[in-house]
């Protein structure tokens, strides 16, 4: 079975365990949820992230995510206390060489005069639907459904031309967000947003696959001390789903929080990359 049919009988699993973590459900009882034998329910978890569910889960407690935190005075994110297990190569922020936000004039139009391709795509995580234009990806988000999801982007640049067709920017884009192997060439962004945003979304992409950070550190990182709600505001907006990683922005408490695409999704995204970055090899 694909990995990304398999995501949605594990998302169903992780929703569970999280509607039920203080219980810490056996093995058997979330296999039974999702109406699978305990064999079949290891054996699919397993082919999707990778490892057992009883390592995955521990990636994707709470307390994991309290674990890589340090109560500071400002209870705030100071140093992962783990390391990334990959070649610094493989690091997200290493592969967007540049990000070109678009021309004041490109934003104030709507995208006149910008050719945009866009296709649909299965992923460890769900369908996506992924757009560039000649200068970079411009658009990714997580879909449950083809004409919605495309009507979001007619939205976002309502007077651009769009053309269905995957070009090499998007082949290259889709294959990280599979693999999260770092021997790609230079992924670019076109990016659509303030200069503000345009800050939040560069420091996101600094945060290493497996580490967590705060909105508070982020808003650190931009010398907006104070900005903290403005930073949330900022992440979500997000127009590249995965790529630009805001799902590893979470709460100071230690809770993992919203996502625009889901906080099932996010839980299992979180969980996955730190399964993977601190496997044994």
């Amino acid at each position: 079975m694909l990995k990304d049919t398999n995501y949605i009988r594990i998302a169903k699993a992780i929703e569970y365990i999280n509607q039920n973590f203080k219980q810490q459900p056996s093995l058997s009882e979330v296999a039974e949820h999702v109406h699978l034998s305990q064999a079949h329910f290891q054996r699919t978890f397993t082919e999707w992230a990778g490892i057992s569910p009883k390592k995955f889960l521990q990636y994707i407690s709470l307390e994991h995510a309290k674990s890589i935190l340090k109560s500071h005075k400002e209870n705030s994110i100071f140093e992962a206390t783990f390391n990334t297990g990959f070649s610094s190569t493989s690091r997200l922020h290493d592969l967007f060489i540049h990000i070109e936000g678009m021309s004041p004039a490109e934003y104030k139009n709507g995208g006149e005069s910008l050719q945009i391709y866009y296709s649909f795509a299965e992923t460890t995580f769900g369908s996506v639907i992924i757009a560039s234009t000649a200068k970079g990806i411009c658009h990714m988000a997580f879909t449950e459904t083809t004409p919605d999801a495309f009507a979001q982007l007619q939205l976002k640049f309502p007077k651009a031309t769009f053309l269905q067709h995957q070009d090499e920017l998007q082949k290259k884009a889709i294959h990280l967000l599979q693999s999260n192997h770092g021997d790609l060439a230079e992924i670019k962004l076109h990016l659509k947003g303030t200069e503000f945003q345009l800050k939040v979304w560069e420091s996101l992409l600094k945060i290493p696959m497996g580490e967590l950070t705060t909105y508070g550190e982020i808003a650190k990182n931009i010398g907006h001390n104070k900005a903290s709600r403005a930073v949330g505001t900022a992440i979500g907006h997000n127009p590249v789903a995965f790529l630009i990683p805001c799902h590893r922005v979470i709460q100071s408490s230690g809770h993992f929080g919203g996502y625009m695409w889901g906080a099932t999704r996010k839980t299992a995204i979180i969980g996955w990359e730190g399964a993977k970055t601190h496997a044994t090899p």
